[in-house]
C-alpha cells in the first residue's frame, strides 16, 4: 500500500464544497485537497440506494468501494450475497462493491468518506 504524500497545508468546508450531486433524497459534498478527494454523505430518512443512487449510475448494485465513518443516522448495508451490517453513529466502516443500502428508522445518516467521493452518484 503507498503512502498518501501532502505537498500543501490546505482547509476546506463541506459547506462550501467543490463539487455537489443531488440525486433524490441524497447530497454529496466533495472537497478536493491536492490529489485526495473526500466526502460528506448525507441520506434523508426513507433513502435506499436501489431506489435513489442506482436511478443516476444505472448499475444493479452499488459498485464503489467505501471507507468512511458515521456521525449521524444509521446505515444498513446488503450485500448481493444476502451479508448485512448496520452502521451507527462513532463507527468506521469499509463496504466492498456488490451492495445495496438504506437508512434506518426517521434520523438521516452523515458519513465522512475517504474512498469513492470521487465517483460515487455520478451518472454513468
Amino acid at each position: 500500500m503507498s503512502a498518501i504524500s501532502v505537498k500543501a497545508l490546505e482547509s476546506k468546508s463541506f459547506n462550501e464544497p467543490d463539487e455537489k450531486r443531488r440525486p433524490p433524497k441524497t447530497e454529496v459534498d466533495v472537497v478536493n485537497l491536492g490529489d485526495t478527494t473526500l466526502g460528506r454523505f448525507t441520506f434523508e430518512p426513507g433513502w435506499r440506494w436501489s431506489e435513489t443512487v442506482k436511478t443516476v449510475v444505472q448499475t444493479e448494485s452499488c459498485q464503489n468501494s467505501h471507507l468512511g465513518f458515521c456521525i449521524a443516522g444509521t446505515l444498513t448495508v446488503e450485500m448481493e450475497d444476502g451479508t448485512r451490517a448496520t452502521i451507527r453513529v462513532g463507527e468506521a466502516y469499509s463496504i466492498p462493491p456488490g451492495h445495496d443500502a438504506w437508512v434506518e428508522n426517521d434520523e438521516t445518516f452523515v458519513g465522512y468518506e475517504i474512498l469513492s467521493a470521487a465517483a460515487y452518484a455520478k451518472p454513468a
